[in-house]
This record gives structure tokens, sequence and C-alpha cells, in this order.
């Protein structure tokens, strides 16, 4: 049986190793399938696994609007990686650092933590850093301490508002932001601006979706102008001498604002570190079916991404994230087991996904999938229940121990 391993002797001392870049839905749930698998009792596999990521802990980026929004669910929402329990074990580490470059043909990743770069070998490796999003669709901090003291000053900012609050984008995050915003702080006057004629016009959505979006957002109280797209925003005083902005939209409508919250940025894939011939023109990894490389990349059968940067069918989200972490894991160990056990290895392998979303809009959410689309206050509660999705998640993954 050919190999593609350089050393075919695995013990305690020597386990193989498995370097995950991204420690957010999708790479912690590559690594707890992956363990869960190799701590099978009967034929237990030694497993050394390495979690780089810049933050120093998991951030629940669906609850960032509510992050951004309340204290409390702020403190919630961050949970360093010393604190999720499943992974506090000696065959597990986590690096506070980011991957500079994977050397796909040696097996090799160049590493920065703080000030220092050094090389590491893996046997396995799994990009799993997702999307480069801007302030403030997620926290740009990286410790959870400046997390909590830049989403404090935003929380202030906004809370603290005269004039309307000004959000630019009805995508789902535009929408959440606004809304969740409104439902926090009901006193505060919010808008949302979009520039086309209908909410979530980027995402491959029948029109029901997007006018059921559009009516549950009104429901909350936040005003929604459409077919207003921003032209300006320009800091300046009110008659009190209170720092306002100045807006004016392409359509001639003037308003003033307290604030002007950009949920409109183009998010990029975090792949800089892969070789250019996994990538797609725009920056997304070519993947097979079995989460693997796409064949043309060295040692495509080691190396795996999962979540938002992978070049593939479906709308970005959380639980297909999770769902192809789980596929990486599970599928790293039947090679495993044939080199091992010299047995064909049968993989888990991702199909077409059609267009799904859920999106929370105040009290009420709306999904829409191949059953159809359903929306009101059971289907906010079936899909993020009361702290979007973080309990969901949270226990989905057995973050707080693999009994939890």
């Amino acid at each position: 049986m050919s190999s593609i391993f350089t050393d075919d002797v695995r013990t305690a001392a020597n386990p193989y190793k498995v370097l995950i870049a991204g420690g957010c839905y999708s790479g912690l749930s590559a690594a707890i399938n992956l363990l869960e698998r190799c701590d099978t009792i009967d034929s237990p596999i030694p497993v050394e696994i390495t979690i780089v990521d810049e933050r120093d802990g998991f951030f629940h980026v669906i609850g960032s609007p509510l992050a951004l929004a309340t204290r409390s669910y702020a403190e919630k929402a961050w949970v360093e990686y010393k604190d999720v329990k499943v992974l506090q074990r000696p065959d597990v580490r986590f690096v506070h650092g980011s991957l500079n470059k994977i050397d796909c043909e040696t097996k090799m990743a160049t590493i920065s933590e703080g000030q220092t770069t050094r090389t590491e070998t893996y046997d396995f490796f799994i990009a799993a850093t997702g999307l480069r999003r801007a302030w403030p669709v997620v926290p740009q901090a990286l410790s959870r301490k400046s997390y909590l003291m830049e989403s404090g000053t935003h929380i202030d900012s906004v809370t603290n508002s005269t004039a309307p609050i000004l959000v630019v984008g009805g995508g789902a995050v535009g929408i959440e932001m606004a809304a969740e915003l409104k439902e926090v702080k009901p006193n505060v006057n919010v808008t949302l601006a979009h520039s086309r004629d209908k909410l979530l016009s980027a995402e491959p959505l029948p029109d029901m979706v997007k006018d059921c979006a559009l009516e549950l957002t009104q429901q909350t109280g936040v005003e929604v102008l459409l077919n207003h797209r921003l032209t300006s925003a320009t800091p300046a005083k009110n008659e009190n001498g209170i720092g306002v902005f100045e807006v004016e939209f392409s359509n001639g409508h003037k308003m003033v604002a307290s604030q002007v919250i950009m949920a409109i940025s183009k998010s990029t894939p975090s792949t800089d570190f892969l070789p250019k011939a996994a990538l797609s023109t725009d920056g997304y990894v070519n993947i097979q079916p079995t989460m693997q490389l796409a064949p043309e990349t060295p040692n495509a059968a080691s190396h795996f991404a999962v979540g938002d940067l992978i070049h593939w069918s479906g709308i970005k989200r959380c639980g297909a994230a999770m769902h192809e972490g789980k596929f990486a894991g599970l599928n790293i160990h039947q090679i495993m087991l044939q080199h091992i056990q010299g047995r064909e290895p049968v993989f888990n392998r991702l199909g077409e996904i059609p267009p799904m979303i859920g999106l929370a809009v105040g009290k009420n959410a709306v999904s829409y999938g191949p059953e159809g689309m359903n929306h009101g206050p059971q289907v906010m509660q079936r899909f993020f229940e009361d702290d979007l999705g973080f309990r969901i998640v949270w226990d989905h993954l057995r973050l707080g121990g693999m009994n939890a």
C-alpha cells in the first residue's frame, strides 16, 4: 500500500500531527470530531492537534449584531480557548498567532506568534480561517480583553445617540444589526438604508423571502430606506454642539445621523497562506467533495479546507461550516485507518448545497430552504433561541465538554 506519510510507525511518542488554521465553527468541529473517533477504546489512534488562530478565543460570529448592542451578551459571545473544556487535553494545543505560509509539498507551515516566526511540520492540514470581515460586521480585536473594550465603546456611542443611528447595507448583517439594536434599545431611532429595491438583494433567494425580511424589519420599528445609495457622511455638529453626521444619498435624500454603521463591506477569504494553485480566481479554496484540496495541489490528500473559505455552492452559514468541519475530521480518521489497517477509506462527501438561510429579526426570524419559507417567533426559537444561537452551537460542538 502506498503511504502519504514519511514515517509509518505511530505511537503516543510519535502521533499523527494535525494542524488546523482557524478556531471557529468549522475548525473546532473538525478537531472535536476527529478526536472523538481517535479516542475509540477498541482502536485508539495517537494524534496531536495544533489550532492556530489570530484570536485568543472562540467568538460566536452569528451573535455579532447583539454583541455590539449589549454588554451582557458581548461578555458571553467570546470565550477564551482555555475555557473551551472539550479541548483542554494534552494532545491539543492552541497557538495565538497566524499562518504565513503552507508548503504543501514539504508539509511545513510557517507560523507567526507574537514577534516570533517559526516552522512546524504536520501530517494533515485543515484550512478553516473563514472570511475577513470589516468592522463593525465583526470585532477586529484579537484578545477578549481588547474586544470588550472595542465593543463597549461602540455600544456607548450608539446607545447614547440623540439623532437616528444609520445602518448602511440591507444584507443579512445589516438587517440583524439594525433589528438587534432596536430590540435592545427601543428608545433609539434606527434607520436601515439599502441601495437596491429589495433587502437581501445579493442572495439567491426568492422575492417572498426578501419581502418577508422587509416586513419583519419594519415590525421591529426600524425605518427602512430602499433604493438609497449612500454618497457621503460628513462629520458635523448639531445645534447643541454634539457630533453628528450629515448624510446624503444618490437620490438626493438627506438626513442627520448620530452614527453611521457600515454593513456593506465585501468579505474576502483569508487564504493568503495557501499556494495560488489551490485557490479560485477570487481567493476561495478549490476542494473536492471529500473536503480535500483539488488534485493539482501537491499532497492534496493530506490537505483539507472547510467553512466559509471554500469554493462551493450555497450561502455561507454556520451550520454548513460545522458540517464541513465534521466531514474533514471523519475523513482524516479514515485515512489514518487506511494507514494503520490497510483498509480502503470510506469518505464522507459534500453534496450540492441549495440556497438556505436563517435570519434573526428582532423577536422573529425567517427561514428558507428546500422545504420552503417559514417565519415568526417559533422560527426564532428553533434557529436562534434567545441568544442568537450561542447555546445551540455550544452544545452541538460540545464545547463545554463531551458530556455537556
